[in-house]
């Protein structure tokens, strides 16, 4: 089991960067891919980055693929989304989301989930 905690989102103007951090708890954590989807107001949610649990594997969105970065602490059982150069189509509620497997960009293929953040970008 895995039990995951996002942090760090906010409002920020057009242009601006957040950090948003996922603490994890569970015995496994360094075993399970970690992933970012985002979901805004009446849409479906949707992939946004994920990365393996060794780091070597990573993939990102295309509309985020230069602003965003993925990143983990599996020592401290956290991974992390930083976001630069935010436009207000990055708007939604961010969840964390963990499956034992290979990065994945399919939402069906995630085992746990957090409750989620909210980010706001205005313009």
């Amino acid at each position: 089991q895995v039990q995951l905690v996002e942090s760090g989102g906010g409002l920020v103007q057009a242009g601006g960067s957040l950090r948003l951090s996922c603490a994890a708890s569970g015995r496994t954590f360094s075993s399970y891919t970690m992933g970012w989807f985002r979901q805004a107001p009446g849409k479906e949610r949707v992939f946004v980055a994920a990365m393996s649990w060794r780091g070597n594997g990573i993939s990102y969105r295309d509309s985020v693929n230069d602003r965003f970065t993925i990143s983990r602490d599996n020592a401290n059982r956290t991974v992390y989304l930083q976001m630069n150069d935010l436009k207000p189509e990055d708007t939604a509620i961010y969840y964390c989301a963990a499956h034992q497997g290979i990065v994945t960009v399919r939402l069906y293929d995630y085992d746990y989930w957090g409750q989620g953040t909210q980010v706001t970008v205005s313009s």
